[in-house]
């Protein structure tokens, strides 16, 4: 059975790598992307199963990659959870409007409890239509 592949998308490289090595301990195959635009061109050509995305990055930020990722045929269906330490933000909330699956905010949850937590929604992970009903990854 092939591994599931996940996308990273976080402009802290240690941050990025801390998720990505608690995946791959979980037997996930990791990818990092360190910024929106280098995201999205790995979303088209990998096609990962599910991407965490970080909200604040240089270049194209979390909110416009995922606007342009749910813009265009070959990455509209892949889920993506935002990667924040702002719940409230109106970047958040923009991004899940533009069609971003959930949320987690970095804060206030540990690497293995997102690891946990994607656990539960690979199987049954959908994208919610703009503007429906979004999920704060709670275990």
């Amino acid at each position: 059975m092939a591994k599931v592949l996940l996308l990273i998308v976080e402009d802290e490289i240690s941050t990025a790598e801390m998720y990505a090595e608690k995946f791959k301990l979980a037997g996930y195959q990791v990818d990092i992307a360190h910024d929106g635009q280098e995201g999205f061109d790995k979303m088209v050509s990998e096609h990962p199963s599910l991407v965490l995305m970080d909200i604040v990055m240089p270049g194209l930020s979390g909110e416009q990659a995922v606007e342009k990722a749910k813009h265009d045929p070959a990455t509209k269906n892949i889920p993506i959870i935002m990667l924040t330490n702002y719940s409230d933000s109106i970047e958040l909330k923009n991004a899940l409007s533009q069609g971003a699956a959930g949320f987690v905010v970095k804060s206030e949850t540990t690497p293995s409890e997102v690891v946990e937590r994607v656990k539960k929604l690979i199987g049954t992970a959908s994208t919610p239509a703009p503007g429906g009903n979004h999920k704060y990854l709670t275990s």
